[in-house]
């Protein structure tokens, strides 16, 4: 079973920004939209693994700072090549001003 870990407080994270979070070995991405919504996906491109925490964020979707991919942060589709891999999701909790992402 998959653990909730406290990966930020809510004010870390601007309304549509990104930041990126690291877990034991792995890479992480939460995004907030405009609506105060918390999404969380791998932290690095399929394409050439490179980090999306760099990225553009609009509304929902991230765009790869490298090859311009962009993927749907609340579902992990991508929607724009060169990337044709899409990311995981995680799910999001907010509690005490914190977000928690289930890993």
């Amino acid at each position: 079973m998959a653990d909730w870990v406290d990966a930020c407080a809510i004010e870390d994270i601007e309304a549509e920004d990104v930041i990126r979070f690291d877990h034991g070995a792995r890479t992480f991405i939460i995004l907030r939209d405009h609506d105060n919504n918390y999404y969380c996906t791998d932290g690095l491109c399929p394409h050439e693994e490179v980090h999306l925490a760099g990225g553009l964020v609009v509304e929902t979707t991230i765009e790869c700072p490298k090859h311009a991919s962009v993927f749907d942060a609340s579902t992990g589709e991508v929607e724009t090549p060169p990337a044709c891999e899409n990311l995981n999701t995680y799910a999001t909790r907010i509690a005490d001003g914190r977000v928690f992402v289930q890993v």
